[in-house]
């Protein structure tokens, strides 16, 4: 396994980050378990999730699902970086979501409840909150720090001046502020190119993709899947929306003798301001698959094709419209 400093921090977290949205809905407590046991013995250290997984409003059916498993092995919470977010729905009162600090005090005790553990590692706004003020942010995801309940803060799905804006806010309060962004990432889907990456770039914060396979599409989709989340309606839509497109990636594919889903993880890693991408596996055997991809590397040709297959911008803002 091989370990990335995270952001502008001195904390190093494994290349491959294990994420959990389908402990619960898709994947058993026991084979979870199995799952992050086998993460675990890989050497991936970094292990993302977020309160609203399991989408039991209120329950954090994935969060339980991984504290039921620190408390099998107290040791276990040490030998990894644990990350979770606040932000979603977690009830029907009016403050029981969003970036209130009144929420995220509230929120953060809960997880650590559910997480059965006494600090949280990362601790990640999972949206950008438009009517909470910096201040009110910072103030109470500071107090969590004071008080040893999370170590380090990140955004997930923040657009680039959000970033700018939360970046100079944190620096004006003399505190660290935002380390990494969780972004959605992938040959699919490749907006961010425009101005997170540059940003993350600029200001020194990691960047950990989220579904790098495409939701599905780059994992080889042709083939009918039986189960787990390729199976919803709306990825068969998207699939015939772009047949042409995932025809010919995995003919290419099969081409350099790879799995699309191999290729798609590769492709992320590929870029250098990526710090982590993460896999959300179903199975101990797609987890040992997704391992396998940190060896493969992808030719300048192969690479090229890619882009032609799946283009992106073109550059970052605003030369990829501009001059």
């Amino acid at each position: 396994m091989e370990y990335v400093f995270l952001g502008r921090t001195g904390l190093k977290v494994s290349k491959i980050c294990l994420g959990t949205m389908n402990f619960g809905p898709y994947t058993s407590e026991t084979e979870s378990f199995k799952i992050m046991n086998r993460s675990l013995e890989l050497g991936i250290n970094f292990f993302d999730t977020a309160n609203v997984y399991g989408w039991d409003l209120g329950v954090g059916v994935t969060e339980k699902i991984i504290g039921k498993w620190f408390a099998e092995d107290k040791s276990k919470r040490e030998q990894i970086v644990l990350a979770t977010k606040v932000y979603g729905k977690m009830g029907d009162k009016p403050n029981e979501s969003k970036l209130s600090a009144y929420h995220i005090k509230n929120a953060c005790e809960e997880s650590l409840k559910r997480l059965q553990t006494d600090h949280i590692d990362l601790y990640q706004m999972h949206h950008i909150d438009r009517n909470t003020p910096w201040e009110e942010i910072f103030q109470a995801l500071e107090q969590l720090v004071r008080e040893g309940k999370i170590l380090y803060v990140g955004s997930s799905n923040f657009a680039a001046w959000n970033l700018a804006e939360a970046y100079y806010k944190a620096k004006e309060r003399h505190s660290l502020g935002i380390v990494s962004e969780q972004s959605i990432y992938s040959l699919r889907n490749r907006n961010i190119e425009l101005e997170v990456i540059p940003a993350c770039k600029n200001f020194g914060i990691g960047l950990i993709p989220w579904s790098p396979m495409g939701g599905g599409i780059l994992c080889g989709v042709l083939e009918k899947a039986k189960e787990g989340r390729r199976t919803r309606e709306p990825l068969q839509k998207s699939v015939e929306k772009l047949q042409t497109q995932i025809e010919a990636y995995e003919s290419l594919c099969k081409e350099i003798n790879q799995t699309p889903a191999d290729v798609a993880l590769a492709w992320v890693l590929n870029n250098p301001v990526v710090t982590s991408p993460i896999v959300g596996p179903r199975t101990v055997q797609q987890i040992e698959e997704n391992i396998k991809t940190l060896e493969i590397k992808l030719s300048e040709e192969t690479l090229k094709e890619l882009d032609e297959i799946w283009p992106g911008p073109g550059n970052q803002a605003p030369e990829a419209y501009a001059w």
